[in-house]
């Protein structure tokens, strides 16, 4: 097989895997609220960060050890679109959906969807590996088209007009069983037959070892702390937008009736600020970087405060705008100095500590603490203009958040990127003497 041919394969791969996720991601909120259950979208934001603490962790051994991670992804695909689509039909038929039936369906199909990220990209670099690639050059281009997929189910759900109803779990459902079939056509990824990793080892637990360098400690408790802010507008961006409809200034406004292709706009920056990172980290070191993160949650927020779809709009296209900037930048940029402060042994369990402190404790806080915020300042006031400025208020309120997040940041984490500290010289030369936490005491 061509390499061209291998990456297009990979690319179409990484296209439905986020292509699942888009369909619903940031749609789901508005739907919700459409069928009465606005005050309980945090719930269904939050369990994706529950089950992201230990499910990739459990799947992972399972591809590790006995089922090869495409068939493993193509099983785990298997069940998480059939409950999706069951999600998605008993929404549909349901005369008065319930909360527990329909929470407890798409719980199951996020517990077995969250580790198939991480199983589609261990499938891609085992073939590009088998292929002699290197996959720090070729599995960037291949990594795009996921966001590429993404935004094309985003705006397939919103001019479909899915996007208010259960139709989008529908959709979602429907292309995890077309990656389920896909995925068995990718090149076998053999299962391990040497050391393999204790289910601690899996979890990140030996990663905690690092909370004994202050510096790292710092690192790893700022980084949960803007992990809050990670869900908050994919759960509630969608009915803030729709909810100017209430008020007739503002009803036949473009974006009130194509808010996930406004919000489709967020994506986008994404995609063109992970070009960024090289150059600033480079330039600035990760305390600017992640500042610039904390501030542009700041702005993200600001700027949905002050906005409106009529002659406001601009101020919602500069929120999206600056998303690239503040998920990235944090992501991305925090991803690599945990990869450079880390040594071998412990590298992959302090990568998965980071996804917890983030993806996992502070995203499920941030997206259930938001929920009590929007539940007292929007929907318990009367659909109108009371609601808008109870929005309003509830993003001042997650502005303020960020900002006071990126000011403790400033003024308590110290770090050098231009030399070793005598703390990074010990760490190394505990793990070349054995030890075995990797740290030095």
């Amino acid at each position: 097989m061509s390499t061209l041919a291998l990456k297009t394969r990979l690319s179409a791969l990484g296209f439905l895997e986020f292509a699942v996720w888009g369909a619903y991601l940031t749609s789901l909120g508005s739907y919700l609220f459409h069928i009465g259950l606005g005050e309980n979208i945090g719930w269904f934001y939050a369990v994706q960060g529950i089950v992201s603490i230990f499910m990739p962790a459990l799947i992972g051994i399972v591809a590790d050890r006995w089922i090869q991670a495409q068939r493993t992804l193509s099983l785990c695909h298997i069940i998480a679109g059939a409950f999706m689509l069951a999600a998605g039909w008993y929404g549909l038929t349901a005369a008065d959906t319930s909360f527990d039936i329909l929470f407890t369906l798409y719980t199951v199909s996020v517990a077995f969807f969250m580790p198939t990220i991480g199983l589609s990209n261990s499938v891609a670099y085992t073939a590009l590996e088998k292929a002699g690639l290197d996959t720090v050059k070729h599995f960037p281009p291949v990594r795009v088209f996921g966001t590429v997929g993404f935004i094309c189910a985003m705006l397939f759900v919103n001019f479909t007009g899915f996007q208010n109803t259960a139709a989008q779990m529908i959709t979602s459902g429907v292309l995890s069983f077309v990656l389920a079939a896909y995925s068995l056509t990718m090149p076998n990824c053999p299962v391990s037959k040497g050391n393999r990793k204790s289910l601690s080892d899996a979890l990140g637990l030996k990663a905690f070892a690092l909370f004994k360098d202050r510096r790292m400690a710092v690192f790893f408790i700022f980084s949960m702390l803007l992990g809050v802010s990670l869900q908050i507008t994919n759960g509630f961006a969608n009915p803030f937008i729709q909810s100017f409809g209430s008020v007739s200034e503002y009803a036949d406004s473009w974006g009130v009736h194509n808010a996930n292709a406004l919000i489709s706009i967020s994506q986008m920056s994404e995609t063109l600020c992970i070009l960024l990172i090289p150059f600033f980290l480079r330039r600035y070191g990760i305390k600017v970087v992640m500042l610039m993160a904390m501030m542009a949650w700041v702005f993200r927020f600001g700027f949905f405060s002050l906005g409106n779809p009529g002659g406001g709009v601009w101020l919602f296209i500069a929120s999206m705008i600056v998303y690239g900037i503040a998920f990235d930048f944090f992501n991305v940029s925090g991803s690599l100095y945990v990869d450079k402060k880390t040594t071998a042994d412990i590298r992959s369990s302090a990568q998965g500590l980071f996804m917890i402190m983030t993806n996992g404790i502070g995203a499920t806080v941030g997206t259930l603490v938001a929920q009590q915020v929007i539940n007292h300042n929007v929907y318990s006031q009367p659909a109108g203009m009371a609601q808008i400025e109870g929005w309003s208020h509830s993003w001042l309120i997650f502005a303020g958040y960020a900002a006071v997040v990126a000011v403790l940041f400033f003024f308590v984490f110290q770090d050098s990127d231009t030399k070793s500290t005598d703390k990074e010289i010990a760490l190394k030369e505990a793990v070349t003497e054995g030890d075995p936490e990797g740290m030095a005491r």
